[in-house]
């Protein structure tokens, strides 16, 4: 996938704010070598305010992507809300190494923000991706009925019927013969 599509051309914007548009898919974040995701459909509003010495770029991400539950691996479609922003500044030389300021060299036309909303999605994904149907109980999967079925029972019932190794209780004496 091309990601000049994703340079914003700043040189011939006047002073104000200016509104960009980006659509997101599968094919975008696996140019990134990302496949967590079965299928993406993401729209990020980036609205640029551009001053004389520097600019705001406001990214908005909302849409949803299509995942795998970690607990069941059913597929489900987990909503996507996001939001960042970056100052753009000009110096001698090209840095980002700081997360809220990106630094470009004076005489640069254009920004390309693919990097910004890859990061921006990407992080907004929960670590651990839970389907709905499991917290609200609506799921029915086999995995679920497995699961539940190897559960283990309450314990603490099952040890008051068990009795006591004798060497351990040999064990409690020691420990208590210390204490004196």
């Amino acid at each position: 996938m091309k990601l000049k599509a994703f340079n914003i051309a700043f040189a011939g914007l006047k002073d104000g704010k200016h509104d960009f548009e980006f659509e997101l898919d599968n094919e975008f974040f696996e140019s990134f070598g990302y496949e967590d995701f079965n299928s993406a459909a993401v729209v990020v509003d980036v609205e640029l305010d551009k001053r004389s010495t520097l600019m705001d770029l406001v990214f908005k991400g909302s849409g949803s992507v299509n995942v795998n539950c970690d607990v069941t691996d059913e597929t489900f479609d987990m909503s996507v809300d996001a939001a960042m922003d970056i100052v753009v500044k000009f110096g001698d030389e090209f840095n980002d190494e700081n997360e809220d300021l990106l630094i470009l060299p004076h005489g640069d036309y254009q920004v390309n923000v693919a990097q910004y909303l890859y990061e921006l999605i990407v992080l907004s994904i929960p670590y651990k991706k839970v389907h709905p149907g499991i917290e609200d109980g609506t799921l029915k999967s086999d995995v679920l009925d497995k699961l539940e079925e190897l559960k283990p029972s309450d314990s603490s019932e099952a040890e008051d019927d068990i009795e006591m190794d004798p060497r351990w209780e040999a064990l409690k004496n020691l420990k208590t013969d210390n204490n004196k």
